[in-house]
């Protein structure tokens, strides 16, 4: 067990390249080199499709899902795996299409066939054409085997990231970087895995199989626009010079280009579909789910679960399915609040301190709001440089959980108050309002007027959500005039 490894929202995978494998390319049919067989491809993505699984969760709803894979299946028909002179390894493989229960705007794929959307990319989009698109583009990463490609040129031993996010502005939320020496470049470099022409070749090839199995593939292009909003309003955009990804106004222009050129090649694309789109999402939920955690006025509270504690002042609390995890303000410290699976609070806490990296200073049995507790505290030694850990599990209506939270030795006076805030303030929850708490959800109306969408919007919007978050979701802005019986996705 390595106490500082930490997975950054997507699967990753460490590998060492001993081989160079020679195969015929599913797009272009010539021998290139590759860093993995076929086969290897096709193991490396069931293997990895179960980590994405169980770190953002499925969305849990089969029509939505099977909306989505029929989609898909649609625009796979048309792609480099369903063509006559297709060869006999890549025919006929099967793909997966997955809706993730995310909010983030996000979707990759996984060698092997494994296609990712997440509910919040779905809640940006207006019609099956945009989604059609962005599928394309996903299969296409896998015909051209973008992934093997891409870990050809990794050193040995590199961490290569498999799911990588292909339209996504992810936030990294990586925790005490600085505590485990990787620096804000090292993680947007491994973030973004592909380079601009990988990302190029599966926009041109998207468009291809959108094109072909009918959709307007332009309308494609209003989608990067939408995501350069999120982008600009997130404050958090990747300057084009260091991105891997090509700028989403030089991506709009080209898809908007290409489309036309299919257009003149005897491929319509009539199909936009925004009612059928509509109705699918329609009482999605939008946004974050408080059910599975929110915090309000400094206090994390998760309704599911009925329980509450502290987050320290001037940290940021990364809300994950697996785990929660705080961070200081300049990353020196970090608490990671998980349910380790198992016991009793003793053994939480001694998972922990058995380990041979650690020594242990102190180990009491206490009772923290009510609630039967154990708290450790002790030092490791990692890469010369010495670090204060503090251990607490708790156990709790039938669930144990454990705060682990550690910083540099030399920051202990600095941390060590805020550390134990959010162990020692864990409670049991009983507010009704909190445990009744449900999320927002997106509700498909006509505008049964012609106004400004600003003026559709509820006076009371879910939390976390403001009108410029609605605008963009609507693909318009907030002072823009719409037009009686335009289809517009409200908070429910």
């Amino acid at each position: 067990m390595n106490l500082f490894k930490y997975t950054i929202l997507l699967a990753m995978v460490t590998f060492s390249v001993g081989c160079v494998s020679l195969e015929h390319s599913p797009v272009t049919d010539s021998r290139r080199a590759y860093a993995y067989t076929w086969q290897q491809e096709l193991e490396l993505g069931r293997e990895a499709d179960e980590q994405i699984i169980d770190y953002y969760g499925m969305y849990n709803n089969d029509a939505l899902t099977n909306y989505v894979s029929a989609i898909g299946e649609r625009v796979l028909e048309h792609s480099h795996f369903r063509r006559d002179n297709t060869r006999a390894e890549y025919a006929n493989i099967a793909f997966t299409f997955r809706v993730l229960d995310s909010p983030v705007v996000n979707a990759f794929a996984l060698p092997g066939g494994y296609n990712y959307v997440t509910r919040g990319l779905l809640a940006h989009m207006t019609s099956e054409a945009q989604l059609a698109m962005v599928i394309g583009h996903e299969i296409a990463h896998v015909a051209a085997r973008h992934a093997s490609q891409q870990a050809l040129r990794q050193q040995a031993g590199q961490i290569l990231l498999i799911g990588t996010a292909v339209l996504g502005e992810e936030l990294l939320g990586i925790p005490g970087q600085e505590v485990i020496g990787l620096g804000e470049s090292a993680a947007q470099l491994l973030f973004l895995s592909y380079g601009r022409d990988a990302e190029r070749e599966s926009d041109r090839l998207g468009v291809e199989y959108a094109a072909m199995a009918g959709y307007a593939a332009a309308e494609g292009a209003a989608f990067f626009t939408a995501l350069k909003r999120i982008s600009d309003k997130a404050g958090h955009s990747i300057p084009s010079h260091l991105s891997s990804h090509p700028d989403p106004g030089e991506r709009e222009v080209d898809i908007a280009r290409r489309a036309a050129t299919w257009k003149e090649q005897g491929f319509p694309q009539e199909t936009v579909n925004q009612d059928e789109f509509y109705q699918a999402i329609d009482g999605m939920i939008m946004g974050d789910n408080p059910r599975e955690g929110f915090t309000r006025e400094g206090v994390f509270y998760h309704p599911d679960l009925a329980f509450s504690f502290s987050v320290p002042s001037g940290w940021t609390l990364i809300n994950e399915r697996s785990q929660v995890v705080l961070v200081s303000d300049n990353q020196q410290a970090v608490t990671i609040f998980s349910v380790p699976g198992v016991a009793s609070p003793a053994e939480a806490v001694d998972e922990i301190g058995n380990l041979e990296q650690i020594t242990v200073n102190a180990r009491e049995s206490v009772q923290i709001g009510g609630l039967p507790a154990v708290v450790m505290n002790g030092t490791m030694m990692n890469e010369g440089t010495a670090y204060y850990i503090e251990v607490t599990g708790i156990a709790h209506r039938g669930n144990v959980y454990r705060f682990l939270s550690y910083t540099p030795q030399n920051a202990v006076q600095t941390y060590a108050a805020s550390m134990q805030q959010s162990s020692q303030s864990f409670r049991d929850v009983t507010d009704q309002g909190i445990l009744d708490m449900q999320p927002a959800r997106i509700r498909i109306v006509r505008a049964d007027r012609t106004d400004r969408f600003s003026s559709f919007l509820p006076s009371d919007l879910p939390p976390g959500l403001d009108a410029q978050d609605i605008a963009i979701m609507n693909q318009v802005e907030l002072d823009e005039t719409v037009s009686t019986g335009t289809l517009l996705k409200l908070p429910r």
